[in-house]
């Protein structure tokens, strides 16, 4: 511990710690925070990686064998692009799914109330607002055929005696359900979909 600390800036461009401590029974543990007090290791931990989520909270977590495939956030990505008029959102990949997380607040309101502030005139408005946003999962795709690369498309369901995943479409290919359902971020119609 005595090299350069291992540290993560996050999206929000917040410098994370990599901590190391001790649990009860004595094994080493890791945790990353704001603050730099403590001890700092220099190295990685063997098998484990640097994860920050959607809302820029950064943590060590073991490594992960992904089946999600580039090629395959990328259909996402540009189905994004192409079908949906959402201008912020993020992509996140948990073990065989691809999920599709929409800001919380209204980012065209927040940017009209910003407009006179120099963090907006700045130039870089984007990067200024995605650093306010927080953002919650609305739709995944999730692989349910390895082989054959088949998905079926969900969306989060908001009612309270529920409150999880419910399928919206699909077995099909992963083409299909981005240009069937994308489209119904952020819209009316998104909760028509059952």
């Amino acid at each position: 511990m005595s090299g350069n600390p291992i540290t993560h800036i996050n999206r929000k461009s917040q410098i994370f710690y990599l901590h190391q401590g001790k649990t009860k029974l004595g094994h080493p543990k890791y945790f990353f925070s704001l603050k730099k007090l403590g001890p700092l290791p220099d190295t990685m931990p063997k098998g484990y990686e640097v994860y920050e989520n959607p809302n820029g909270q950064v943590f060590l977590r073991k490594k992960r064998p992904t089946i999600i495939r580039d090629s395959e956030i990328k259909v996402v990505y540009e189905g994004m692009r192409k079908y949906s008029a959402i201008e912020y959102y993020r992509l996140n990949t948990q073990k065989n799914a691809i999920i599709v997380y929409l800001a919380d607040q209204d980012a065209d309101a927040i940017k009209n109330l910003l407009s006179g502030r120099y963090i907006l005139k700045s130039g870089n408005t984007k990067k200024a607002l995605d650093s306010i946003l927080n953002y919650s999962p609305m739709m995944r795709f999730v692989l349910t055929e390895k082989e054959k690369r088949v998905f079926v498309a969900e969306r989060y369901c908001f009612l309270g005696s529920i409150n999880d995943w419910i399928n919206i479409g699909g077995p099909n290919k992963l083409e299909n359900l981005v240009k069937k359902y994308l489209k119904h971020l952020g819209k009316e119609s998104f909760f028509e979909l059952i």
